[in-house]
C-alpha cells in the first residue's frame, strides 16, 4: 500500500497517557454512588442490575495479573477522528495486562455481532492503523442492538470466542444500546461485559465525567482550516458572502467552536434561535441587517456559520414541519394526483393559517423538498434541506426590498458550502490521537476490573496528557426517559450548547464586533510536529469550560 510523508512520519508518533496508566500498575479505586441525571425511579426500575454503581477512577498501585481473556470491539455510527486510537489504546491495553489476550473486531458496526461477522486484530493489522483517521479497521454501521433476539444472536458468537467483554465505541444512542446489552447479559448472569466509548464529532455526549466526544476536536480544527481559508479568499476577493453549514443536527457545538477559533461575521447558534423563540424572517432579518451595516461601510463580503440542526429549532418550523408530516400521511393519496405545478398552492391553501404563511414565505426548492423528499416513516429529511441556500436566497430577497425602499445600498452574492464528511475521518490531531488513545486503554482497566455498563472516561483534558484522569463512569448515571416512535424510551441526554456556559459567553461578547470589523482569524491545518503550544492545544471550548 503507497502511503503519503504524513502517514508514514504520524505512524511512527506515540500517544500520550495519563500518568496513572503509563504507570503499568493501575488500581481502580471506587467513589460515590451514582443516579440518573433524570427519572431516577423509571431508569431504577428498567436497569436494576446496572443502576447506581460507583464511579471509578485509576490509579498508580499494585494490581494482580488476570487469566487470559479474548476482548469484542465495535465501530457504531458515523466516523469520528480517532477511532482507531481507540481500539489500538484497548488493543495495548490488554496485551499488557496479559500477552495471551486476544481483540477480535465485529464488521460494519453492531450488525456484525448480530451476523457473527468479525475478525482477529493482531498486531500487525493494528500498527497499520495507529493515529490514522476513518473506521476503515473494522468499518461501521447503524444497526441498533434492541431486541432479545439481537442479543442472543450476539451471545452465541461471543460465547463460541470466548470473549469476556465487548467494547462498543459510538455516540450517545449506541452508548445507550451498550446500556441496554449490558443490563440484559448482566439479569441473564451471562459474565460477559459491556464499555462504552463516548464518539461523535457533534460534541452532543458529554457531562460533568465525559469533559468532550473524541473527533470534536479534529473536526473542529478541520472545519475551522477549511473555513479560515475562504475567509481569507473573501477578504481579498470582497465580492462575496460565504454561508457555510457545519454538521451538527442535535446541538451547535461545531459551529460554536469554529466561531471562536476563526471570528466570523455572523454565526448562527440554534439553541438561542429555539430560546428567544425566533421566527425563520427573525433570523433571515439578523444576517441582512449585518450585510447591509457592513455594505454601508463598503464591505460587501462576510461570512456566515449555520448548524446544519437549525430549522429543527426555529419554533415556528418546527409547527409547520410537524403539521405537514401529519396532513401528507393522512392525504398522500390525493397529494400524489395534484400537477407538480400546482402543488405548492394546495399545500398552502391546506394548511392552518399561521403554517400557511410561512410555508408560502419559502422559497420553491425548498417548499418542495418539504413535501417530496420524506423519510420510510413519512417525515421530512431535515438534514438534506440546504440551510444555507435557503437563508441566502431569503436574505436576498428582503435585501431588495430594503433597497427599494432606500435602506439598503450594496451589492450582494452569495456562494454556499456545507463542511461534513471532510471533517469525520481527518488523522486525529495530537490531542484526539492522544484522548483516543486514553480512552481504549482505560476499557481496557475497566475490564480486567470486572466492570459492565461503564463509559470510559478521561478527564482534565486541558492539562498535558500526564495530569489527565482516568476512570469509568455508570452508562445509567447519563440517562433520562424521552419520547421516541410514540414510546417513552431510556436514552443518554444530548448536551446541547448551553447559553449560560462560559464558551457561548465569550461568543456572544464579541460578535457584534466580529459582525462589523473584518476580524477574521486563520488557524492553518491542524499542526502534528513543532512547539507544545501549536500542536497540543485542545479546542476552545475545553479550555474555556474549564477556565484554562
Amino acid at each position: 500500500m503507497t502511503k503519503s510523508a504524513l502517514q508514514i512520519a504520524r505512524a511512527a508518533y506515540q500517544p500520550k497517557l495519563p500518568k496513572a496508566l503509563a504507570s503499568g500498575n493501575v488500581k481502580a479505586v471506587a467513589g460515590a454512588a451514582t443516579q440518573s441525571v433524570a427519572d431516577q425511579e423509571a431508569i431504577k426500575a428498567l436497569f436494576p442490575n446496572t443502576y447506581g454503581m460507583p464511579l471509578i477512577s485509576f490509579e498508580a498501585g499494585e494490581s494482580t495479573k488476570p487469566a487470559a481473556m479474548n476482548v469484542g470491539v465495535i465501530l457504531s455510527g458515523g466516523q469520528a477522528p480517532g477511532g482507531h486510537n481507540v481500539i489500538s489504546g484497548l488493543f495495548d491495553g490488554i496485551k499488557k495486562l496479559n500477552a495471551d489476550n486476544k481483540l477480535y473486531g465485529f464488521i460494519l458496526g453492531p450488525g456484525g455481532l448480530v451476523d457473527h461477522n468479525y475478525m482477529e486484530l493482531t498486531a500487525d493489522i493494528i500498527d497499520e492503523y495507529r493515529n490514522t483517521g476513518g473506521f476503515d479497521i473494522i468499518g461501521s454501521g447503524r444497526t441498533k442492538l434492541e431486541t432479545v433476539e439481537q442479543f442472543e444472536k450476539g451471545y452465541e458468537i461471543i460465547k463460541q470466542l470466548g470473549i469476556k467483554a465487548l467494547v462498543i465505541i459510538g455516540g450517545d444512542d449506541s452508548n445507550t444500546n451498550a446500556c441496554v446489552l449490558a443490563e440484559y447479559y448482566a439479569a441473564k448472569k451471562y459474565g460477559v461485559q459491556v464499555i462504552g466509548c463516548p464518539k461523535t464529532i457533534d460534541g452532543d455526549l458529554k457531562n460533568d465525567m465525559i469533559e468532550t466526544s473524541f473527533g470534536f476536536d479534529t473536526a473542529c480544527k478541520t472545519y475551522s482550516e477549511v473555513i479560515g481559508n475562504i475567509q481569507r479568499d473573501c477578504n481579498s476577493a470582497r465580492k462575496y458572502w460565504h454561508f457555510i453549514k457545519l454538521m451538527g443536527r442535535s446541538a451547535s457545538h461545531i459551529a460554536l467552536e469554529c466561531a471562536l477559533q476563526v471570528q466570523p461575521n455572523v454565526c448562527i447558534i440554534s439553541e438561542e434561535v429555539e430560546q428567544k423563540d425566533m421566527s425563520l424572517d427573525d433570523v433571515v432579518t439578523y444576517i441582512a441587517q449585518v450585510v447591509a451595516d457592513r455594505a454601508a461601510q463598503g464591505n460587501n463580503f462576510g461570512t456566515v456559520l449555520i448548524p446544519e440542526g437549525l430549522v429543527e429549532f426555529i419554533p415556528a418550523m418546527k409547527r409547520l414541519i410537524a403539521e405537514l408530516n401529519d396532513f401528507l400521511a393522512k392525504n398522500s393519496e390525493e397529494f400524489s394526483h395534484i400537477k407538480r405545478s400546482h402543488q405548492r398552492d394546495y399545500i398552502i391553501s391546506k394548511l392552518s393559517p399561521e403554517n400557511s404563511a410561512i410555508y408560502a414565505s419559502l422559497p420553491d426548492g425548498v417548499a418542495r423538498q418539504l413535501t417530496l423528499d420524506r423519510d420510510p416513516h413519512g417525515n421530512v429529511q431535515v438534514s438534506l434541506i440546504e440551510t444555507e441556500k435557503l437563508l441566502s436566497e431569503m436574505v436576498a430577497t428582503k435585501l431588495d426590498s430594503w433597497k427599494k425602499a432606500g435602506k439598503y445600498v450594496g451589492k450582494f452574492a452569495a456562494q454556499h458550502h456545507f463542511f461534513g464528511y471532510e471533517g469525520r475521518c481527518a488523522a486525529p490531531s495530537n490531542f484526539d490521537a492522544d484522548y483516543c488513545y486514553s480512552l481504549g486503554y482505560t476499557a481496557s482497566m475497566l475490564i480486567a476490573d470486572g466492570k459492565t455498563g461503564y463509559m470510559s472516561s478521561v478527564r482534565n483534558t486541558t492539562a498535558p496528557a500526564a495530569e489527565w484522569l482516568a476512570g469509568g463512569v455508570p452508562i445509567t448515571m447519563m440517562m433520562n426517559m424521552e419520547r421516541r416512535h410514540g414510546e417513552m424510551k431510556p436514552v443518554i441526554q444530548k448536551a446541547l450548547v448551553r447559553l449560560d456556559g462560559a464558551p457561548f459567553k465569550a461568543f456572544a461578547a464579541q460578535r457584534d464586533r466580529w459582525a462589523a470589523e473584518t476580524d477574521y482569524v486563520y488557524p492553518g491545518p491542524i499542526q502534528y510536529f513543532g512547539p507544545t503550544e501549536v500542536c497540543d492545544q485542545p479546542t476552545k471550548t475545553l479550555q474555556l469550560e474549564q477556565a484554562k
